[in-house]
């Protein structure tokens, strides 16, 4: 099969995209480089805009079977200080993928979303077909994308699979500019740097790990779970305050965080059912918190070593 990824070089692309090749696939690339240079040999790069009208030319002609989308701009905080950078990125990029699903004559597109277009849900842990209600232009333009493919399996009979995901970490995530809280959380602790917890601790966050998630993806790029919303993550919420005492016991540090005051904007608790997922793709999250704490610590201590 030849898949193309976009998003190729950042944290959850670059997984995919060694997974994709462990199990024989030819891989197309797509990627700007600017949030990750993840680049394995063996892959085909286009360095460019997700958002580039180029992107449907270069797929016509190499007609790639699966588009797996993960190229976003990921923040909440930028897409309110800047919307349409956020909607041009996960919009207007978004549209642009599905375009050249349908010139390449591609056969799916499993499009990436999160669990933020729940918005605050009535039950926990969230299930696929819970009302949406996104509460942020980045939210919003997730649920735009999963509009989006719907009107193209429709429109032009190409097939997609929505992945919505919690919270996901792991190696390859860094703390550099909007980071999962893991990697914020390691990499201070490494470093003898305070670390910081927003409100009392008590807010939840269901975390996934990353190659949990790319399994998800394979298995989605299959003939399974074609035309629903699917939710990849553990089901089970974890605290602040939880989450760093267990990535301070992973990093061998004190576990004794700064308090600060809660961020507007931020979501009192979140988890999502992942249930259907199993029914749909056979999948489950495999890989414990802990476990794949240490595994991530691992991999923050070998990068920061001169």
């Amino acid at each position: 099969m030849l898949a193309l990824v976009t998003g190729a070089a950042g944290f959850i692309g670059s997984h995919l995209v060694d997974r994709l090749l462990a199990d024989g696939h030819e891989v197309i690339g797509v990627d700007d480089l600017s949030s990750g240079a993840n680049v394995q040999p063996g892959v085909e790069l286009w360095e460019m805009d997700v958002a580039d009208p180029s992107l449907v030319e270069k797929a016509a002609v190499r007609r790639p079977e699966v588009i797996c989308h993960l190229a976003a701009q990921v923040s909440v905080r930028v897409s309110v200080a800047d919307p349409l950078r956020d909607a041009r990125t996960n919009v207007v990029g978004t549209a642009n993928v599905l375009e050249a699903a349908r010139a390449a004559g591609s056969r799916k597109v499993v499009f990436t979303s999160s669990c933020a277009v729940y918005g605050v849900p009535d039950a926990l842990p969230v299930p696929p077909d819970a009302e949406l209600r996104p509460a942020s232009p980045y939210a919003a333009s997730k649920v735009s994308g999963e509009v989006y493919a719907e009107m193209y399996r429709a429109l032009h009979r190409v097939d997609f699979t929505t992945l919505t995901l919690a919270n996901v970490y792991g190696p390859r995530q860094t703390p550099e500019g909007e980071a999962g809280v893991i990697s914020i959380f390691t990499d201070a602790l490494l470093a003898g740097r305070p670390t910081r917890v927003y409100g009392d601790g008590t807010q939840t966050r269901d975390y996934v790990y990353v190659l949990d998630v790319v399994d998800a993806f394979a298995r989605a790029a299959g003939e399974r779970g074609g035309g629903l919303r699917l939710n990849v993550g553990t089901g089970a919420e974890t605290t602040d305050r939880e989450l760093h005492s267990l990535v301070a016991a992973a990093a061998g540090a004190p576990d004794d965080p700064e308090f600060a005051p809660p961020r507007l904007g931020d979501l009192p608790a979140m988890a999502v059912d992942p249930a259907a997922t199993g029914d749909a793709l056979g999948w489950e999250p495999r890989v414990a918190l802990p476990e794949g704490l240490a595994a991530t610590v691992a991999w923050a201590r070998d990068r920061a070593a001169p």
